[in-house]
């Protein structure tokens, strides 16, 4: 009898990308296990406003098309084809254009994307409450991306790992990853806090972990954690129909000097707010969520005002 804790694939780290990696690797036949310190969806993949998808494939689709466009026909199979219920919904998606500065910016993308054959239009606040009752009229207009849609972030992690399962793949919560050396043979041994497991390949899917994992295994990765916050009203009617948002931080981060000793796309420096970063929906039970700051705080999970203001 094989050893249960011997695989072909370990995963670690059982958030969206660890269970969706489990998943392929299953379906293609490799006896998958997939190690997580806490709760499949416990950390950033279970609390975000679930979005998908962007501009469509365009006329020629690069690495982002395939990430944006691929997932979204990923998840849009998970719900359809596989019978799983994860609110997925395809309502397209509004960015608030806040001035007439990003509006001659925005223009000027909305025109390049469509060069490319991507979906994207710039709306008047007008034309956007056609489409969005609720949309400001105390703003120039909105970006429309008519290939956006969103799903329940914490249900599609769950459903990912329930399907990998279902194929095979072995997912264990509450085993913590101490420690990973590679043998001599080009396998891996790793010890976590509830046994010892080996494998041919180990995927690390840690997220905002990456650092610190990948300091056990004496490289550097440079990802730093970020701390974003999402507020939420009670259940309310029916009233926010699209994934909606600012143009706010896209705009200022492309205007921004780069600076080598601060990374890039953060909403502050201290306590000092640089820019807004906003996006959220209504989600299946009525809620209204928002939120979407980035904070290099570390890891920081104490909600405060300063990043929701």
């Amino acid at each position: 009898m094989a050893n249960p804790k011997e695989s072909d694939v370990l995963v670690i780290g059982a958030g969206i990308c660890g269970v969706t990696t489990a998943f392929f690797l299953a379906r293609h036949g490799h006896k998958v296990t997939v190690l997580e310190r806490g709760n499949i969806a416990s950390e950033a993949s279970g609390v975000n406003a679930g979005g998908l998808g962007g501009l469509g494939w365009g006329n020629n689709p690069d690495l982002q098309s395939y990430l944006t466009a691929g997932s979204f026909e990923i998840f849009k199979s998970l719900q359809l084809d596989m019978g799983y219920d994860i609110e997925f919904i395809a309502p397209g998606g509004l960015q608030g254009v806040h001035n007439e500065e990003q509006w001659d910016w925005v223009r000027d993308r909305v025109l390049n994307y469509q060069t490319q054959g991507y979906h994207a239009e710039l709306l008047t606040s007008r034309e956007a409450r056609a489409i969005e009752p609720e949309a400001s009229e105390s703003i120039p207009g909105f970006m429309y991306l008519s290939k956006r849609g969103k799903a329940n972030p914490t249900k599609t992690t769950v459903a990912f790992g329930e399907a990998a399962t279902a194929l095979g793949a072995d997912l264990r919560i509450g085993h913590n990853v101490e420690d990973m050396n590679q043998q001599t043979d080009g396998s891996w041994q790793v010890q976590a806090n509830q046994g010892i497991f080996s494998a041919k390949t180990i995927v690390l899917a840690v997220g905002a972990w990456s650092k610190p994992v990948g300091d056990i295994l004496g490289i550097d990765i440079p990802v730093a954690p970020v701390k974003g916050q999402m507020w939420a009203t009670p259940p309310m009617p029916p009233s926010i129909y699209h994934l909606s948002g600012s143009m706010e931080s896209a705009y200022d981060w492309d205007c921004q000097t780069p600076d080598a000793n601060f990374p890039p796309d953060i909403t502050h420096r201290g306590n000092t707010r640089i820019t807004r970063h906003l996006y959220g929906g209504q989600s299946g039970n009525g809620e209204i969520i928002f939120g979407g700051d980035r904070q290099l705080v570390g890891y920081d999970y104490t909600p405060n005002a300063n990043g929701m203001k």
